[in-house]
């Protein structure tokens, strides 16, 4: 966190400053984990589901932290010099100096500010877009999926006074969730990757998803820029919920940023791009003679849908003035989106080749990975669909998983294994379509899984493993392919 006075910290958080100089400045990093803090961190107390963090002030306090920031006067261990701050409510907290913070950066010049939400490939373009823009500057994005009203606000306070891009990726699960975000970050571009069923159950079904994730565009000023996936309908239509200046991007005629050849094999993804001239300072587009750029580009990411993705952080970092061709090289040094994210795996049983997408899965995201995996067999090779269940789906979940199932079938997969009681629908849904040669085992347990999985699988095999956190698979997926877990 950049260098703040605690009495600048408790004015911005709107908090009581109970123990400690008013004067003393704190620049540690800002934790909600006591098990993260070190000399000189600043410590959250929130009250969660499952725990209050105030149970662990003290050993916060003896772990070095210069501050915590607490919901009530909790008492610190004898000897200790850590500060304390009361305030009403910690999480509004966290995000009032996130945005303190943010706001402050920005004052100083040259901080440019992205938002990405979407229902599939928010972490994906988020890495690419990271990849991109650290070789022209300091660039802070989120380890992992910190995508929430806790990890986005973490996120942000890591940056400096020299940092030049931030990017943000905000998720939800719930209407006002994204809106929250967009007012502690204020963007200067939004992007609206796809709206999609992921955390339909949550949400209260798809409209609703459309909603919330179109806060990402209504709150953006006119001096904003918005990059909406034009070859979705629902994101499409978020063009008249802004005052922010419209960027298309996708294989439609009339997307600003252009992408055509898709295609996908086992070296990765190949598509051609086809941008807009910036004009501006402002990031403008067009102008009279001016004369669009292509550019080819390679990535090392297993399928199609990557390129939807890599293409909306190409359009981010060309409008802050990255060539088309810088970024596309540096998206060729990718060698993964992300752990467990479409992850090639070869380190297992010889022959065999493993892709662990286990980390998350929605219908979009599951059709996606199947037809990745039958796009990138060879001759001769046989295809193995390890599907667990996609969590949050609600009312959709059985009707989700059928279709599923019945996608398995209809893409020639040579093999499906289904794990897990809550993925039952797709083993079902498969064994009722009569015109399939391939066999589909259901397995209610992961481990039960990993020894049918170690028997069944021979050289020349290509076994994808797909399915939300919750059921556990990105571990079996990495205990077939040969990692260490």
């Amino acid at each position: 966190m950049i260098a703040l006075s605690l009495a600048e910290i408790a004015a911005a958080v709107d908090g009581e400053l109970v123990r400690g100089a008013a004067d003393t400045v704190v620049d540690g990093p800002v934790e909600t984990d006591s098990r993260l803090v070190t000399a000189g961190s600043v410590f959250f107390a929130l009250l969660g589901e499952e725990t209050d963090g105030h149970r662990f002030v003290p050993s916060a306090a003896e772990a070095g932290a210069a501050l915590v920031i607490t919901e009530h006067e909790t008492a610190l261990p004898d000897g200790t010099a850590t500060a304390q701050i009361v305030v009403a409510d910690g999480y509004a907290a966290l995000a009032a100096l996130a945005h303190e913070v943010v706001a402050r950066v920005r004052a100083g010049g040259g901080l440019e500010v992205v938002g990405i939400t979407g229902s599939n490939g928010k972490t994906s373009t988020k890495n690419m877009l990271r990849t991109i823009l650290e070789q022209h500057g300091e660039t802070v994005a989120p380890e992992g999926s910190f995508n929430n009203h806790v990890g986005a606000p973490i996120s942000m306070l890591r940056i400096t006074h020299d940092t030049r891009y931030l990017v943000v990726e905000m998720g939800a699960s719930g209407i006002g969730h994204i809106a929250k975000l967009v007012r502690i970050a204020e963007p200067d571009v939004g992007v609206v990757l796809k709206v999609g069923l992921a955390h339909a159950g949550e949400f209260g079904g798809i409209e609703a998803t459309q909603r919330a994730k179109s806060e990402m565009v209504t709150d953006l000023p006119a001096s904003a820029a918005v990059l909406l996936n034009v070859d979705d309908d629902r994101v499409a239509a978020m063009r008249g919920l802004t005052a922010a200046r419209v960027v298309g991007f996708g294989t439609s005629d009339d997307a600003d940023y252009r992408l055509s050849g898709v295609s996908t094999d086992r070296d990765g993804t190949r598509f051609t791009l086809t941008a807009p001239p910036v004009s501006g300072d402002d990031g403008s587009t067009g102008g009279p003679g001016q004369v669009p750029e292509t550019v080819d580009v390679r990535l090392a990411i297993l399928g199609e849908h990557h390129a939807m993705n890599a293409t909306a952080a190409l359009a981010v970092a060309h409008r802050w003035g990255v060539p088309l061709a810088d970024g596309a090289a540096a998206l060729a040094s990718m060698t993964r989106a992300e752990r467990w994210r479409m992850e090639l795996l070869q380190g297992g049983p010889e022959g065999v080749t493993v892709i662990n997408d286990a980390y998350n899965a929605s219908p979009d995201s599951t059709a996606a990975a199947l037809r990745t995996l039958a796009q990138v067999v060879r001759p001769g090779e046989r295809t193995i669909a390890v599907l667990g269940e996609m969590a949050e789906l609600g009312e959709y979940s059985v009707e989700e998983h059928d279709r599923i199932g019945r996608l398995v079938v209809r893409l020639g997969i040579g093999q499906l294994v289904v794990v897990g009681r809550g993925a039952m629908p797709i083993h079902q849904a498969a064994t009722l379509e009569g015109s399939w040669d391939g066999e589909s085992v259901f397995i209610e347990d992961v481990d039960d899984a990993v020894h049918t999985l170690q028997e069944m699988v021979r050289p020349g095999d290509v076994v994808l493993v797909k399915s939300s956190k919750s059921a556990g698979l990105r571990f079996l997926g990495d205990r077939l392919g040969g990692v260490s877990v």
